[in-house]
């Protein structure tokens, strides 16, 4: 199968990722591209399956996987990943850790699995999508110079600004309810990576998404939400909400952000949600 790496030199693995991709394209015969901008990724991605290639592996984070799974969604096109980024959620639920070896070697010895993408104001998702303290820390950490994990925890505690409820309104396919909320989260992965698990129950292949909401902290709740986010505990917690389904409509009072997968987008005041079940083709362990 003809195969293309698109990697991303700027992602905080990369240091880590980038020999291993090299020395994996040499042996294997395959050709390797890198990332010059935002887009570029998607645009290679794009590039690639003109030129033939069934196999289209990103190497790098979850927002560079983003754009190369986008480009290939229902071509039959197979999507390998290398995680080599921050929090690498997408790499974690397909069960490939952090190590570039295992993730190279499950390209060759690896299977084929058909996962769902989430839609969210038209823009795909693969992991999370979301609105509030989500998608205002993942703005402020796209600007920071600071890559890796624990660059986004120095960004989300210098951000205690952004603690605040947000007001909105859901409706999934039964019933409307209107709540507060930090944070609102709707997932076809797990978590966050780092094995912050904002939606314990989600898989990525069941044809549904799970949405999460999490209240505002305060002095007394803030620790146990946070332990509990690290747990899989959260839908114990007092004013954390967690249902699924396959399409969601939020509104809230005035335009913001969204984020999809740690891209930043412009959104209005009325979010739909959607899940497209089954329709991209990703390299997984083959246990």
């Amino acid at each position: 199968m003809k195969t293309r790496l698109i990697v991303n030199p700027r992602s905080g693995g990369a240091a880590r990722t980038l020999g291993p991709a090299q020395t994996f394209a040499a042996a294997e015969g395959a050709e390797m591209r890198l990332t010059a901008r935002a887009g570029h990724a998607g645009e290679l991605a794009h590039e690639a399956l003109a030129e033939g290639c069934g196999l289209v592996v990103a190497v790098g984070g979850d927002g560079t996987i983003n754009e190369v799974a986008a480009a290939l969604i229902g071509t039959g096109a197979v999507l390998g990943v290398v995680p080599g980024g921050s929090g690498n959620g997408l790499g974690r639920a397909l069960g490939l850790g952090l190590s570039a070896g295992r993730a190279l070697q499950t390209l060759k010895h690896g299977r084929t699995r058909c996962i769902d993408t989430g839609i969210a104001d038209g823009h795909p998702f693969f992991n999370l999508a979301g609105l509030g303290f989500e998608a205002e820390i993942a703005a402020r950490f796209n600007r920071s110079s600071r890559r890796g994990l624990a660059g986004y925890f120095r960004v989300a505690a210098a951000s205690l600004d952004l603690l605040r409820a947000s007001r909105f309104a859901v409706t999934t396919e039964t019933q409307r309810r209107e709540l507060e909320a930090l944070t609102l989260t709707v997932a076809n992965g797990q978590q966050f990576g780092g094995h912050a698990l904002i939606a314990p129950r989600a898989r990525l292949d069941d044809g549904r998404l799970d949405l999460t909401t999490v209240p505002p902290p305060t002095a007394w709740n803030a620790l146990p939400l946070v332990l509990a986010l690290f747990r899989g505990t959260l839908a114990a917690r007092r004013g954390v909400t967690m249902t699924t389904g396959g399409r969601f409509v939020v509104e809230r009072p005035s335009p913001g952000l969204l984020h999809v997968d740690g891209e930043v987008h412009s959104a209005g005041t009325r979010i739909v949600f959607e899940v497209r079940p089954a329709s991209l083709l990703v390299m997984a362990p083959a246990g």
